[in-house]
C-alpha cells in the first residue's frame, strides 16, 4: 500500500448546498485522520462554498479536471464506478493512489457523471450494487484500502469484524435505513451506509437533523 493516498470527488457545480457541505466535512476530516488527501475536483472558477468548508484545513479545492491532473500516471487511478465490472478489493491499495468519485453517489436518482472519466479510460472499480451517499463511498473506499486486515474467505457466518477495518464484502451495512421525523412521520433513506456498533447509519455530523429538518422539501432540495 505505498504512498499516501488521495480521495477526489468531482464538483462540477457553482453552489455547495447543505448536504454536500456536510458530506464533504466529514470526508476532509476522517481523511485527514488517516493522513490521507481530500480534493474536490472541475470545480468551477466561481465556486461559492459555505464558510465551513472555506476554513476546512483538510480540503483541498482543484480547478482543473481529473483528465488534467492525473494525466501521467493514468494507470494509478482507480474510477469508483458502479457500471465497472470488478468491485474494489484491499489488493487494489498496491495499484492506485488516487480514487476519483464522480460526484453521482449522492444523487437521487443517480446521475452519470462517470461515463466521461470511464471514456477516458480510467480503471473503475464498484462498491457494491447499492447507491451510496458520497461520504459513505468515500467511507467505504478508504476501510478497504486503508484499513483492512487479512480475514479468511470465505468469511465465517458467526465472524465479528470491526467495521473501520475490514474488505468491501465485510463492512457491516444498513441499507435504506428509516429516520424517525417525529413521533407520527418517518422517511426511508434511498441509500446504503455503513453501520455502527449500535447498528444505526453512519451520517455525518448535523445530518439528521438537516433531514429532519428540511424532509418536507425532498432530497433533491439539499444537495
Amino acid at each position: 500500500m505505498p504512498g499516501q493516498k488521495t480521495y477526489v470527488v468531482e464538483h462540477l457545480d457553482p453552489e455547495c448546498g447543505p448536504w454536500s457541505t456536510l458530506e464533504y466535512l466529514a470526508i476532509a476530516k476522517e481523511c485527514a485522520d488517516a493522513r490521507a488527501r481530500f480534493c474536490l475536483s472541475s470545480a468551477p472558477r466561481d465556486l461559492h462554498l459555505p464558510e465551513p468548508l472555506r476554513i476546512c484545513k483538510g480540503l483541498e479545492i482543484e480547478y482543473r479536471s481529473v483528465e488534467d491532473v492525473y494525466r501521467d500516471p493514468k494507470h494509478r487511478v482507480c474510477l469508483l464506478d458502479p457500471a465497472a465490472n470488478e468491485e474494489l478489493s484491499p489488493k487494489d491499495g498496491d495499484d492506485f493512489d488516487v480514487f476519483v468519485f464522480g460526484g453521482i453517489l449522492g444523487d437521487d436518482p443517480p446521475r452519470d457523471r462517470t461515463s466521461e472519466l470511464r471514456k477516458k479510460g480510467f480503471t473503475g472499480r464498484r462498491l457494491g450494487p447499492i447507491q451510496m451517499t458520497t461520504d459513505t463511498a468515500v467511507r467505504v473506499t478508504r476501510t478497504v484500502i486503508q484499513q483492512q486486515k487479512p480475514y479468511p474467505t470465505p468469511l465465517p457466518s458467526s465472524t465479528e469484524l470491526d467495521p473501520l477495518q475490514a474488505p468491501l464484502n465485510a463492512v457491516p451495512y444498513v441499507d435504506y435505513p428509516e429516520i424517525r421525523i417525529d413521533e407520527h412521520e418517518s422517511t426511508e433513506m434511498p441509500f446504503r451506509y455503513v453501520k455502527d456498533a449500535q447498528g444505526k447509519p453512519v451520517m455525518p455530523e448535523g445530518m439528521l437533523d438537516l433531514i429532519k429538518k428540511d424532509s418536507e422539501k425532498g432530497f433533491g432540495d439539499l444537495f
